[in-house]
C-alpha cells in the first residue's frame, strides 16, 4: 500500500517529538557511543528535559528579525554529542567496505570521493571537526551509525539545538552578556587564526557540551525560513524539504565575529557554498566554501518503531 506524503509527514512529527509508543524506555544518564569498526568513541550528554525560551528578546544587542518573536516551548529529553563530529569518526564511514555509492539500491551509502583536500590544510587527524560536508552526508552519517548500533541517532532540530545551547540561561551567550568572556569557550573570528582547532579544548556550557559556539557551525534538520519563528508548526516540527539550500545551521564558526555567536543567532546554508565544484552536476556531499560547515548528533530518549525510522531517514534524504 502506498503511503501518503501527508502520512510520513505524521511519522516524521511523532519522531521529533517522541509522542510515539513503540520505543523502551532506557536509563537516561550520559554514555559513549563506541564507533563500529574503529577504537573511537562519541560522548552521548544526557539533556534533560525542560521550558525555555527560544530566540532573542528585542532589547538584545546585534539581535536580527529572523531570531523572533520569542516563542516559550517545552522540550523533551535527548542525548547530545558532546562534541562536534570529527574526521576521525566521519572517515570510519566514508571508508566503510561493505556499503556502496549506489544511491538508488542502498538505503546507507557512501559519499563521492573529496574532489580536493576540503580540510583546506587546517587538520584532519586528531579531533579536528568534520567541515565541508553537506546536510545530506551529515544525515547519511546518522543513517549509517543507526544500522551499525540500533539506536536512532539524528541530526538535532534547531529548537533542540538552541535548547541545548543555552542549558537553562536566558542570556546572550551561555556564560553570560558579555563577550569578552567568550575566547574561554569557543574559536571564532578573535582568537582562531581563521582555522577550526580540535575539538573539546574551550570550556564547555552548563550541561557539558562543548563547541556550541564556534569552531565550526552546525547543521540541523531545519528549513531556513527567516519567519519560521512565527509559525508554531515550524518551530515544533521541521518539515523535510527537498533540496540543498536552504538549510539552518546553528552556532557560528571560527570565521565569525562575536556577535554572531550568541546563542539565538540563525544560519542558513547557500548555492554559493559550492561555486568552486569542478563536478558536472555539482556534489550534493560536499561544500567547497563550506569550510565553516559541521554537526553532531541527537537522540532521541524513546526510539520509534525501524518502520517510522525508515521513513524519516527517506523522508529527509530524498
Amino acid at each position: 500500500m502506498r503511503i501518503k506524503l501527508v502520512e510520513i509527514e505524521i511519522i516524521v512529527l511523532s519522531i521529533l517529538m517522541w509522542s510515539g509508543t513503540h520505543g523502551q524506555s532506557v536509563s537516561f544518564e550520559s554514555y559513549d557511543q563506541p564507533i563500529p569498526g574503529s577504537s573511537l568513541q562519541m560522548r552521548m550528554v544526557a539533556v534533560p528535559s525542560g521550558q525555555f525560551l527560544l530566540g532573542s528578546p528585542k532589547t538584545e544587542s546585534n539581535r536580527r528579525e529572523d531570531e523572533g518573536p520569542q516563542r516559550n516551548l517545552t522540550i523533551e529529553a535527548f542525548w547530545m554529542g558532546a562534541f562536534e563530529v570529527t574526521h576521525d569518526q566521519l572517515n570510519v564511514y566514508l571508508h566503510d567496505a561493505g556499503i556502496s555509492q549506489n544511491v538508488v539500491a542502498d538505503a546507507v551509502t557512501r559519499p563521492s570521493p573529496q574532489y580536493v583536500d576540503l580540510s583546506w590544510g587546517m587538520g584532519k587527524q586528531g579531533g579536528f571537526p568534520a567541515n565541508s560536508m553537506s546536510q545530506k552526508t551529515a544525515l547519511m552519517f546518522c543513517r549509517w551509525l543507526y544500522e551499525k548500533t540500533g539506536h536512532f541517532y539524528r541530526l538535532p532540530s534547531e529548537v533542540e539545538w538552541e535548547y541545548a545551547c543555552r542549558a537553562g540561561t536566558t542570556t546572550a551567550y551561555f556564560f553570560g552578556h558579555d563577550a569578552a568572556d567568550l575566547e574561554q569557550y569557543a574559536w571564532f573570528r578573535g582568537n582562531s587564526g581563521n582555522v577550526y582547532h580540535p575539538t573539546g579544548l574551550k570550556e564547555p556550557n552548563p550541561w557539558g557540551l562543548y563547541d556550541m559556539l564556534g569552531n565550526v557551525m552546525e547543521w540541523t534538520l531545519d528549513h531556513y525560513l527567516p519567519e519560521s519563528y512565527e509559525r508554531e508548526e515550524l518551530v515544533l516540527v521541521p518539515k523535510a524539504v527537498k533540496g540543498t539550500y536552504p538549510k539552518v545551521l546553528r552556532g557560528g564558526s571560527f570565521e565569525e565575529g562575536a556577535a554572531d555567536l550568541r546563542s539565538a543567532s540563525r544560519f542558513h546554508s547557500d548555492p554559493q557554498w559550492n561555486r568552486r565544484d569542478p563536478q558536472i552536476p555539482k556534489s550534493k556531499w560536499w561544500l567547497t566554501e563550506a569550510k565553516h560547515a559541521g554537526f553532531r548528533v541527537v537522540r532521541p530518549l524513546k526510539s520509534p518503531s525501524e518502520e517510522e525510522i525508515r521513513l524519516f531517514f527517506d523522508s529527509f534524504l530524498k
